[in-house]
């Protein structure tokens, strides 16, 4: 449903949010390793959500990545729009160029229905949600359940 630096980026952001509450500044090596994502991918996601303003990040011995205590909640589908742009659940799932309900695919009415849910629950959770989520283990950022 979404590029693997999407998903990548979903997981890093929650796991920074998770680990703000406690006032961590997250390097990007512990990132990277946290998320299973390679380094150099990692990185230059990690720029991206800090350049859209969705991480906040700080330099030197005390530095890193982090969500600023008092930012105002950040809905999933930011971070989706940061990394894959406007709305990837519009484009087709078989990857016509054009498919709509005047011209649909052949399962476009199938899986309408399930991306407009998918989208809606993006604009509706936040990561801060999502993190508390996690820190409560009531979800999971890795199989594993660590």
């Amino acid at each position: 449903m979404f590029s693997k630096a999407c998903e990548y980026a979903i997981r890093s952001v929650l796991y920074i949010t998770t680990k703000s509450k406690e006032g961590t500044r997250l390097g990007i090596k512990e990132i990277a390793r946290e998320i299973d994502s390679p380094l150099p991918f990692t990185a230059k996601i990690l720029q991206t959500l800090s350049r859209e303003g969705i991480i906040a990040s700080a330099k030197g011995p005390h530095g890193g990545f982090y969500i600023k205590p008092k930012s105002k909640p950040v809905p999933l589908a930011a971070v989706v729009r940061a990394i894959d742009g406007q709305d990837p659940l519009c484009a087709c799932v078989m990857g016509l160029k054009e498919c709509s309900d005047k011209y649909p695919c052949p399962v476009h009415h199938e899986v309408k229905l399930y991306k407009e849910k998918v989208r809606r629950a993006m604009m509706e959770k936040t990561l801060q949600q999502l993190a508390r989520e996690i820190s409560q283990k009531k979800t999971f950022l890795k199989n594993n359940g660590g």
